[in-house]
């Protein structure tokens, strides 16, 4: 009795993150069979909720669709609905050439499952993969309604309506085929195109009217927040933990480069009482490429950086810069000749981390290391920036050490990032 008991209980705990523990061991039943009857019913029960994002989307983006996704599943966790996480395809910003293949790679090489399993029920594609699950029985391509940014209705709606574009899934008599990221075996039975605007949660209606096990949502990035910086949006940021690979990698680059320790940083605590100092460094992300194009009033030239770099440095009385860019190595070196005096400091990954963690973990390396710094310099709108100012805000430091951004050279009124602070 004691051992059945014992049993059930610790399936109980397993299994909290996907039901109320007494959904499966009621009181009344801890003396029969029906514990394990619960539980094999659970394991027949389970359905799957699949998503993907528009290809050309960046990393920074797609965390951020998580989040809405990961909200949705959430309020569905007692239903047994689990959220599938999409492998990660090779981004158009991952641009190594020494990376054999940068495509259908799993969240685990990037985040800690563990607590982002502590929010919302996710497994990673190979698991789902593993239940022999090779037809998604529905799948619904999100669409914005065409009046959307015409009419001004701006309420939560949405209709089956026809495909606005071509369909990227082609009908066969073994189902649709589609990309569905990239797993050739892979296909689907049903394709619809669903016309929507609202919360991501929303979808709950879509659920409710389907007898499917298995649904798929494609441009999962048209649903939105349900209440972008609320409480809810700050529990599922602060469960997105980096994986310890990268964590520790990061720690040692400051220990060794920069002489900076959670101990000495004040950043071993996440709490509400905004005591982190950070290192002895300011942080800077100054992101080129294409934003020389698409925002050039607020994209400073490498001098005017350099500029800035240096009164901030004064202002602080310390002498190190991390930078973390992704400017050519030309724009690097004339930064360096201008910060003249002053240490300036980047991370050059090793073949083997590279090779083992690719361009995704290098960059979320980068974010830890600007995470950690004294203060904060970001981009004008660039989401890389926007993910640092959150890791900071959930270290505990004050928001005048992390909202902050460099200047065009020509702008009069610089504004400051928004500041969205986090919700406890």
């Amino acid at each position: 009795m004691h051992q059945l008991l014992t049993t059930c209980l610790l399936f109980c705990l397993i299994f909290t993150n996907f039901g109320n523990c007494n959904e499966f061991c009621d009181a009344s039943d801890r003396e029969g069979e029906s514990c394990d009857r619960a539980r094999s019913h659970f394991l027949t029960e389970k359905r799957y909720i699949l998503y993907d994002v528009n290809p050309p989307e960046g990393f920074n983006l797609r965390r951020d669709v998580y989040m809405r996704m990961a909200v949705f599943a959430r309020k569905l966790r007692n239903k047994h609905w689990i959220l599938v996480l999409p492998p990660w395809p090779h981004l158009y910003h991952w641009m190594s050439e020494t990376i054999p293949t940068q495509s259908r790679l799993p969240w685990s090489l990037f985040f800690n499952i563990t607590t982002m399993s502590a929010f919302a029920p996710v497994i990673e594609m190979s698991e789902f993969l593993n239940t022999g699950s090779r037809q998604i029985e529905q799948v619904y391509i999100l669409q914005h309604f065409k009046d959307t940014f015409t009419s001004g209705n701006f309420e939560d709606r949405m209709a089956l309506e026809p495909c606005q574009e071509e369909s990227p899934y082609e009908s066969t008599p073994n189902g649709f085929l589609g990309h569905f990221w990239n797993y050739p075996n892979l296909t689907a039975k049903n394709v619809d195109c669903l016309s929507f605007h609202g919360p991501a949660t929303q979808l709950i209606d879509v659920l409710k009217k389907t007898e499917a096990k298995t649904v798929m949502f494609d441009h999962a990035e048209v649903a939105l927040h349900d209440r972008f910086g609320d409480k809810t949006y700050w529990d599922a940021r602060r469960s997105m933990k980096f994986s310890d690979h990268l964590i520790e990698e990061a720690k040692k680059f400051r220990r060794d480069k920069l002489n900076s320790t959670d101990e000495n940083d004040k950043t071993v605590w996440l709490n509400k009482e905004r005591t982190a100092l950070g290192g002895n460094y300011i942080a800077v992300h100054m992101r080129r490429r294409d934003f020389l194009f698409g925002r050039q009033k607020e994209v400073p030239s490498i001098k005017g950086a350099a500029h800035q770099i240096q009164k901030a440095l004064k202002e602080l009385k310390l002498n190190t810069v991390f930078i973390a860019t992704d400017a050519p190595r030309k724009e690097k070196m004339e930064l360096k000749e201008y910060l003249k005096g002053y240490k300036m400091v980047t991370y050059t990954p090793s073949k083997e981390i590279k090779f083992n963690y690719k361009d995704g973990g290098v960059a979320i390396i980068e974010q830890i290391i600007c995470s950690n710094a004294r203060k904060f310099y970001g981009t004008h709108e660039s989401t890389f920036s926007f993910r640092i100012q959150e890791e900071r805000e959930i270290m505990g430091f004050k928001p005048e050490t992390t909202f902050n951004r460099l200047c065009g050279d020509q702008e009069t009124n610089c504004k400051p990032p928004s500041k969205w602070l986090v919700v406890y």
